[in-house]
């Protein structure tokens, strides 16, 4: 049964390939890296998180949201796992932090839109995480067409994910399913002013440029935290 329900708008994901090794030494004892094509991703993913609210609730909260994230497996079942989750809403990082252990920060946000692309800032707030600070302007490539996630590609492996896991401070680790239609897709562009997300996580930034589709955005589920 889904425990929350809410839409996800104007997603950016911003990602890089890295050594598999570099995620591997990152993760809780139960959890391995999920590879394409030899290689390890870690991925920027700033949107709008719109109307969450509980499943039986008309009434929901809209704010930014950025996370760092990369693509594990517990064996059986990929999903994703996060480094962290900046959100601009004391209530909603209090509520996440307490009942489904994700590793929420507050953090003031700014977003504004022009046309079809969005300025993404962000500057965290919470004392319990190093400082971070994001500045961002992404969104579709001109003419780009809308699709779904094509089956085996790059993209599907970076967006196609029904599961996120997260590990407590003993190690034990949990997980969530989260339901929803395919993503609608375009090819993306980025132009990063600022992104702190990799020093405060403890990695060094990726080399290269990013690999970068945008989402207008989707309606999702989600259910309760289970321990694995």
């Amino acid at each position: 049964m889904d425990l929350l329900r809410m839409d996800w708008r104007d997603v950016g994901f911003v990602h890089w390939p890295v050594d598999p090794k570099v995620v591997a030494r990152t993760l809780p004892e139960g959890l391995t890296v999920h590879t394409y094509d030899g290689q390890a991703w870690l991925g920027v993913v700033p949107f709008e998180m719109g109307d969450i609210r509980p499943r039986a609730s008309p009434i929901g909260r809209s704010f930014g949201e950025l996370n760092l994230r990369t693509y594990v497996t517990d064996g059986e079942t990929p999903g994703v796992y996060f480094y962290n989750l900046d959100a601009d809403d004391r209530l909603s990082v209090a509520i996440a932090r307490r009942f489904f252990g994700l590793p929420y920060y507050r953090a003031s946000m700014a977003l504004s839109r022009d046309g079809d692309g969005v300025r993404f800032q962000s500057h965290r707030t919470d004392g319990r995480a190093p400082n971070a600070d994001f500045d961002a302007s992404y969104g579709p490539v001109d003419g780009a067409e809308t699709h779904p996630p094509r089956a085996g590609s790059l993209e599907a492996f970076l967006v196609s994910r029904y599961r996120f896991y997260v590990a407590d401070a003993d190690g034990s680790i949990y997980y969530a399913d989260i339901d929803h239609d395919p993503w609608p897709l375009q090819d993306g562009t980025v132009e990063i002013r600022r992104n702190d997300l990799f020093a405060a996580n403890g990695f060094d930034r990726p080399d290269g440029e990013p690999v970068v589709y945008y989402s207008p955005g989707i309606s999702v589920t989600a259910g309760r935290l289970r321990r694995l």
